[in-house]
């Protein structure tokens, strides 16, 4: 069996605030140990459940350089650094009979919800096919494009509750109540990663009962940017400006080039406009 753990950081308990999550902010080393100690609460709770499963874990928030490598599970590999094919989900592939997404967090614009946003702070809203959807919906339908179910969702209750509304099946492991959007009523780690560790025991044991998120045929999407990031997605090849201003549109053959796209004009909007 082999199973892709996506861990991202906003979504960890105890993380309200982007110095607890940004690099450069004086609370970001306490931000990256939580992180690694509920990824570890996840993999032992995996292993527990099937001792000979292969575990991957991509780190996949900002950087994907969070995870302190060396006191990560020895017993697994790290999908580590970016640019990398299928950004969060790194690793990713036909033989992973399942995805588990940890410390993720809701899309832009929910709320209550904390330090809620869709990839970058720079994407207002992403849609497809006029469908609105976050970094949980893109990598759960890009986890189902490959066979994948998402089996273990764990993040504030707003995360939870918005893969609910796509895989309802999905073990939940809600640790905190989002308050707003740097505010939560959050569990102790010790007590959010026993229950990290006994939901991925029961997410493993079910994974193969969850049914895969799916989005078939071609795909259109449209994104809502900030400023100069519009200016530069259409210089890609099939991407267009809608009236408005803001908002561009791809129409994709298939769920994998249409993440592709997406992964693009995010990452343009991260370059520095002159």
């Amino acid at each position: 069996m082999r199973i892709l753990i996506s861990a991202d950081m906003e979504g960890v308990s105890g993380v309200v605030h982007t110095t607890e999550t940004n690099p450069d902010k004086y609370d970001y080393a306490r931000g990256r140990a939580l992180m690694t100690a509920e990824v570890n609460a996840v993999i032992d709770g995996v292993l527990e459940a099937q001792p000979d499963a292969d575990v991957l874990v991509a780190d996949a928030h900002g950087p994907f350089r969070n995870i302190i490598t060396e006191d990560l599970d020895r017993r697994v590999r790290l999908v580590r650094g970016r640019p990398r094919p299928l950004g969060m989900l790194g690793g990713l592939d036909e033989s992973t009979d399942a995805v588990m997404f940890v410390g993720y967090h809701a899309r832009a614009g929910a709320g209550p919800a904390v330090l809620a946003h869709t990839m970058s702070d720079g994407v207002l809203s992403a849609r497809m096919n006029g469908r609105t959807f976050g970094e949980i919906g893109f990598n759960a339908a890009m986890a189902g494009h490959h066979g994948a179910p998402v089996a273990l969702i764990a993040g504030d209750d707003a995360a939870c509750a918005e893969l609910a509304e796509l895989s309802p099946d999905t073990v939940a492991v809600p640790v905190k109540e989002a308050l707003g959007q740097a505010a939560a009523v959050t569990l102790h780690p010790a007590v959010a990663r026993e229950r990290l560790r006994a939901g991925a025991i029961e997410a493993t044991r079910r994974a193969a009962e969850i049914t895969p998120f799916r989005i078939w045929g071609p795909v259109t999407l449209e994104m809502d940017v900030w400023g100069a990031t519009v200016d530069l997605a259409t210089l890609v090849p099939g991407v267009e400006r809608l009236p408005g201003g803001r908002t561009i549109s791809f129409t994709a053959r298939d769920l994998p080039e249409a993440y592709r796209v997406m992964l693009l004009i995010v990452t343009l909007g991260q370059v520095p406009h002159r």
